[in-house]
């Protein structure tokens, strides 16, 4: 079940269908999983039926505009509100944050390297070439698109 419609990441399981009927199913086959395996689940934790869901800090979406992985909302406004980094760890804070969606921003590395530049020893120096990178990146995160996994039944 793992990978073919069903995800676990510690006491996560998303599982993910092509239509309701098929979802059910699923569901049952989950269930009789954890029941012999003696794993048990919080109901206040469920959600059944979404057309989207949070998941590690993306958006899982199936239907319509937006279809396929794109980044949480929240993480965005995180990024965008980051104050100019003003020490080592506040800039690993931001590098660490921004470089989670890197597979989404095309030139990520390239962009971010004068802030990567700066975690270098005794290479701390808040320059306008580090402004111009932060700037760019928070740009670049704020318009993120959605990845959209290929239809293989299509050439």
């Amino acid at each position: 079940m793992l990978r073919k419609f069903t995800l676990v990441f510690f006491d996560d399981i998303l599982i993910y269908s092509k239509n309701e009927k098929e979802h059910l199913k699923q569901l049952q086959l989950v269930f009789e999983v954890m029941r012999k395996q003696k794993l048990f689940a919080k109901m206040p934790k469920f959600e059944f039926l979404q057309p989207q869901v949070a998941y590690l800090g993306h958006v899982i979406s199936g239907e319509g505009v937006g279809e396929g992985v794109a980044v949480d909302g929240n993480k965005v406004k995180d990024m965008l509100a980051w104050p100019v980094p003003r020490s080592l760890k506040a800039l690993r804070g931001f590098l660490g944050l921004s470089g989670y969606y890197r597979k989404f921003v095309k030139d990520y590395s390239t962009i971010a390297k004068p802030l990567t530049m700066l975690l270098q020893k005794d290479n701390f120096l808040w320059n306008e070439k580090a402004i111009e990178a932060f700037v760019m990146l928070k740009n670049a995160l704020a318009s993120i698109p959605v990845l959209k996994l290929p239809d293989f039944s299509k050439p």
